[in-house]
């Protein structure tokens, strides 16, 4: 990979020293670790024999290569799956399954999905990071988190999620503490970015002025996806898995922004995002119903817009991405056709923009939006222009 080691900005910043850097990864760029207590109990005879050899011991869950064997699918998928709880108002993991999320404060788990396989996730920007003077631990720093919580509104409680805003605005601290008092650069990709939205939009003015010099983004879906409708209505053996997540419903198309245009085409009928109760109903996920509405609606119905902190937005685009999805006669148990726009093959180009429509005139004088052509989703973290270009606004950011 060509890198630009010693970018112009990033020299002329050297002589104030750098500002410590915060990286938030997205959802599948977390790893995640699970230990099966007495209390795990599986139906399948294979998921309940290889409990025995892993009960009581910390393994590795997320993202592990054994899930793609059929036999190992469905274990997996037990042992990921969330439960919306009525009486306390959260999610709560399967009984009988405790997990935790490995090197918090350090990029070391952001590097690869599984480091055994040598799949890449943030080893280049890392490594881009580090030619420019940036050292782990030092003034480099990683905040991976459970992806499959989100966060809740105001009034309802949100154990996971608030813990880790909580775990998240102590590492800024620290890293500012450590660093002579200079605020942070926030760079969040994906969900990463949602989450650093409502961190600073859940702290005092006065905290985020003191702590926090930049959020820079990448590639986050601010309204949702279409294609996280996709993961709601197919697949088999890991639907349960993937619908009973709090963030996937966070990540559904935003009313506010998709409105009433027709997403989704199933038994002679047809779902906008402001029918998607009718969806989550229609699909047999009618649990889904009442989080969705009390919880993810009251935060995704609002524009987040906190003030004090310049937003750097960097974007792909160009890139065939699902706009609408057409199931045939077997309904949502087949794979659809689908109906591709613009975007970043994942994010649709509406919500990769969204802050650039629906922020006030005064918040978008603090808001920078970078379109990069033909970069993916993820490619935005590895591909050598994306990466560089990444590099140069940390750089600006530096020297400003």
């Amino acid at each position: 990979m060509s890198l630009l080691l010693q970018p112009v900005s990033f020299a002329s910043a050297k002589a104030t020293a750098l500002h410590p850097v915060i990286l938030i990864p997205g959802a599948g760029g977390n790893q995640l670790e699970a230990r099966l207590t007495t209390k795990y109990r599986s139906g399948n005879i294979i998921c309940q024999l290889s409990a025995l050899s892993k009960r009581g011991s910390w393994f590795r869950l997320w993202f592990d290569p054994t899930v793609l064997l059929a036999p190992l699918t469905r274990c997996f998928a037990e042992r990921m799956k969330l439960t919306y709880l009525a009486a306390v108002d959260d999610f709560r993991n399967a009984p009988g399954v405790d997990t935790r999320v490995p090197n918090f404060g350090s990029t070391q788990s952001l590097l690869y999905l599984d480091p055994h396989l040598n799949t890449e996730y943030m080893a280049s920007l890392v490594s881009a990071l580090e030619a420019v003077g940036y050292i782990d631990g030092l003034n480099l720093f990683g905040a991976p988190y459970d992806f499959r919580y989100g966060l809740a509104p105001s009034g309802h409680p949100s154990m996971v999620g608030n813990q880790y805003l909580s775990e998240l605005r102590a590492l800024i601290e620290s890293s500012a503490a450590a660093n002579d008092g200079r605020p942070v650069i926030l760079v969040a990709h994906s969900l990463g970015g949602l989450f650093a939205l409502h961190l600073l939009d859940r702290s005092p003015l006065s905290w985020r002025r003191q702590f926090v010099k930049h959020l820079v983004t990448l590639s986050t879906p601010w309204a949702g996806t279409v294609q996280e409708m996709l993961t709601f209505a197919s697949g088999l053996i890991v639907r349960l898995e993937q619908r009973s997540a709090e963030s996937n419903l966070w990540l559904l198309p935003a009313r506010r922004l998709f409105g009433e245009m027709p997403l989704v085409f199933a038994n002679n009928k047809s779902y906008s995002a402001k029918d998607m109760a009718e969806f989550l109903k229609d699909i047999g996920f009618e649990e889904g119903i009442y989080p969705y509405e009390t919880r993810i609606r009251p935060m995704v119905d609002r524009t987040v817009e906190p003030e004090g902190v310049p937003v750097t937005c960097i974007v792909g685009l160009g890139v065939d991405t699902p706009e609408a999805l057409f199931y045939g006669s077997k309904g949502f148990d087949e794979k659809p056709e689908m109906m591709y726009g613009d975007g970043d093959g994942t994010v649709n180009i509406e919500s990769l923009l969204a802050l650039e429509k629906e922020w006030s005139e005064a918040g978008r004088k603090h808001l920078k939006i970078i379109k990069l052509r033909g970069i993916s989703h993820s490619a935005i973290l590895k591909i050598t222009a994306a990466v560089n270009k990444i590099i140069e606004e940390l750089g600006l950011i530096n020297s400003s």
